[in-house]
């Protein structure tokens, strides 16, 4: 169902089941699945594509020019998976030609009020932003990750899955999967085992970790910690996506117990 008063331009593919509120604007190459539902004053367009069952909500702005002053209207994309819930005020980007020109948000997440997902960005399934939250350029934020509100992630850092971000936090360094991560500059506090635990994971798993991650944070020296890790962390999966998280390749440094702010 398309609203009287919505302007839905004639080349876009809008689903016979989506919903279209009053005086949203979808532009000519958007893309929009089955059963999602935007709300009114909604403002859609570039090349974009809305996978199955979304809500955004009214005064969302979607597939804009993204804000790089070497941006040069090349040609760029936006792909949003499924089942995400966008909501008031949020501003998502399209990729530039400096970062592959894509940016891509997975399914299941849930951006809050206010949040910002700039260019080139990678989100993955799962996640939670919440209120205020700006995503700079280029950032990948892997699954089941929770930022909390009024934070701030710097372009090119990356957030290891199942990662939590306290409120208030600046994001400077990359955060490893699992970490506790707080901080006016974010320095890390230890490991997300509630999270752990609530996803079932094995406790001897999550105790493997927890060891691993004593060694890992020894001393600054990460690259001669890592060297030094005892053998039988490394079946534990867990500890290998710790391992394999710092060792790529990265713009950013790893937050770390000794980062001050």
């Amino acid at each position: 169902m398309i609203h009287k008063t919505a302007i839905v331009d004639s080349n876009a593919k809008v689903s016979s089941s989506a919903k279209i509120g009053a005086y949203s604007v979808i532009g000519p190459n958007v893309e929009i699945g089955n059963n999602t539902i935007i709300h009114s004053q909604v403002n859609l367009v570039g090349n974009t594509i809305i996978g199955n069952g979304n809500k955004i909500y009214p005064f969302a702005s979607i597939g804009n020019d993204p804000q790089d002053l070497k941006f040069n209207n090349e040609e760029n994309k936006l792909v949003i998976g499924d089942n995400n819930k966008i909501r008031e005020y949020v501003t998502i980007h399209p990729g530039t030609q400096g970062g592959g020109g894509l940016t891509k948000i997975g399914n299941n997440c849930l951006f809050m009020i206010s949040s910002h997902v700039a260019h080139d960005c990678k989100v993955g399934n799962n996640v939670i932003i919440a209120n205020n939250v700006p995503l700079g350029g280029h950032v990948t934020i892997e699954d089941n990750v929770v930022i909390g509100g009024n934070s701030a992630v710097q372009q090119f850092t990356r957030i290891g899955q199942m990662a939590m971000i306290g409120g208030m936090t600046g994001v400077l360094h990359d955060v490893i999967p699992y970490g506790l991560s707080i901080g006016n500059r974010n320095y890390l506090q230890g490991l997300n085992l509630i999270g752990l635990r609530r996803a079932n994971f094995e406790n001897k798993d999550i105790l493997g970790l927890t060891e691993a991650y004593k060694e890992i944070f020894a001393t600054k020296n990460l690259t001669d910690n890592l060297n030094k890790l005892n053998g039988e962390f490394k079946d534990n999966p867990l500890v290998k996506n710790v391992i394999e998280f710092i060792t790529k390749d990265k713009k950013r440094s790893i937050c770390t117990p000794f980062s001050k702010e």
